[in-house]
């Protein structure tokens, strides 16, 4: 049981340094963003702003079930200093992320990645919805996989704004 609990323990010591070595504190990758709307942004320009980066798909149930939280977020932070970037994964049609944004009103910069490079510079995103929490220094502050914990979310993104 002893022996047990150790290797419980250490194995969760490895698993934090190494979420810690890949992500947290680590600078967000350098990408470019152009939304639907013609808009562009890059890693650069939004330094001085904490950035939301969700990665979803119009065919992802947890997606479509986080984006009213989402959207929450940008009304409820935008104006402190929050930018959600949402990046449409490469397999979504772009007619279907014009039609979904449309249809809930999406009020936030919406991004196609139609090669897929912004989720490959992002660590090979493949998995929907991933999500990038980044400080305003354009540093990794969190990363959620699957559906985010939205009162862990506000929380971080009231400390960092």
């Amino acid at each position: 049981m002893k022996k047990g609990l150790i290797a419980a323990a250490a194995a969760l010591i490895v698993a934090a340094i190494a979420y810690a070595t890949l992500f947290a504190g680590n600078p967000a990758p350098k990408v470019s963003y152009a939304s639907l709307q013609g808009r562009t942004a890059s890693t650069d320009s939004l330094k001085g702003k904490v950035v939301l980066v969700n990665f979803w798909a119009t065919s992802c149930p947890g997606c479509v079930e986080e984006m009213p939280e989402i959207k929450k977020l940008h009304q409820d932070y935008a104006g402190k200093g929050l930018q959600v970037m949402a990046v449409a994964m490469s397999y979504d049609p772009p007619d279907y992320v014009k039609n979904f944004v449309a249809k809930y009103q999406l009020p936030f910069f919406v991004a196609l990645d139609p090669q897929g490079d912004i989720a490959k510079a992002y660590g090979d995103i493949q998995l929907a919805p991933t999500t990038f929490l980044i400080d305003k220094q354009g540093n990794i502050v969190k990363r959620y996989v699957g559906v985010m914990n939205f009162a862990e979310v506000r929380k971080l993104i009231e400390q960092q704004l």
